[in-house]
């Protein structure tokens, strides 16, 4: 008994054996929100059950031939894919602009680092508030600016081409502080005599930016667009919120769509998880695509 305990005691003091414990925490709260609800929702992709559980009959493959042939549902992924190519470069450019102007560790750009970052910590729903509210073109401070200037007022929430540029330009104000801290972290990382060497050899500012500074940040710049990319294909708030997926459904994204299938009547659980496996899918595929391209660039770099 004694020597089975004491092997044991041994084997997890081992650093490589007791490093799984303390990812254990981590893995069982991954398995019991993430891993199970997944597997969940492909097993309710196959059925008609709706959210009381009252119909459960097996369709096979009826949902996801349904969900090809709704144009609802093609053009919500349409507008999610649309949403993230507007909003991800805008966010990466942004976030990267601020941490190379206020990468150096003054007073001054340290308030400003500060500054910046506390929309982030903001909720997303109260902010979408408060922009419905400055945008909208009877109360809203920014149109009655328009008209104090004799411009043409615009409908920001209300016109379908402007809409969805609007709730973008609002996420990336929300969200940059976050890119713009990790990307701010990897360039004070970079050795000053790189810096240095570049000077004594006559580059000037903009061609140390791009054969030091980017170089250097391709790990961290990667982790940045692949994060803001599966964000973006999934989002919800600020369009619920803002614009409720109007005008004409110009800014009803897939989740939106699956939320509005699954929790609002006719309450199709089943044809909502479909959606989600979609979903699931095409930014599974664009994400490893995403970093695979990303790795190759890394290591060209080096």
């Amino acid at each position: 008994m004694n020597q089975g305990k004491h092997g044991l005691l041994t084997y997890w003091n081992k650093p490589n054996h007791a490093a799984y414990l303390f990812l254990l925490p981590s893995f069982l709260i991954l398995l019991l929100f993430t891993v199970i609800p997944l597997i969940g929702t492909f097993v309710l992709s196959f059925t008609n059950m709706n959210i009381f559980f009252t119909s459960k009959d097996f369709v096979g493959l009826d949902n996801f031939n349904r969900v090809f042939q709704d144009p609802r549902a093609v053009n919500s992924f349409i507008h999610s894919l649309y949403f993230t190519l507007l909003e991800t470069p805008a966010q990466i450019i942004v976030g990267l602009l601020f941490a190379v102007v206020l990468s150096r560790n003054t007073f001054f750009n340290r308030f400003c680092r500060s500054t910046f970052y506390i929309p982030v910590i903001c909720s997303l729903t109260s902010i979408a508030i408060i922009f419905s509210m400055l945008l909208d073109p009877n109360i809203g401070a920014i149109p009655y600016l328009f008209t104090q200037l004799g411009m043409e007022t615009p409908q920001f929430f209300r016109d379908p081409t402007l809409a969805m540029p609007t709730v973008a330009f609002m996420t990336v104000w929300k969200n940059f502080g976050v890119t713009m801290t990790i990307l701010l972290t990897a360039i004070q990382g970079i050795s000053p005599s790189l810096y240095e060497s570049a000077e004594m050899d006559g580059a000037t500012k903009n061609q140390q930016f791009f054969n030091i500074t980017l170089p250097q940040i391709v790990p961290s710049l990667g982790f940045c667009i692949l994060t803001n990319f599966i964000g973006s294909m999934q989002v919800f708030d600020q369009v619920y919120v803002a614009t409720a997926g109007g005008p004409q459904f110009k800014t009803e994204t897939a989740v939106q769509y699956i939320y509005s299938r699954g929790f609002t009547a006719p309450y199709e659980l089943g044809y909502a998880s479909a959606l989600s496996s979609v979903l699931f899918v095409i930014i599974a595929v664009l994400a490893v695509s995403i970093n695979l391209y990303m790795s190759r660039k890394e290591k060209q770099m080096r």
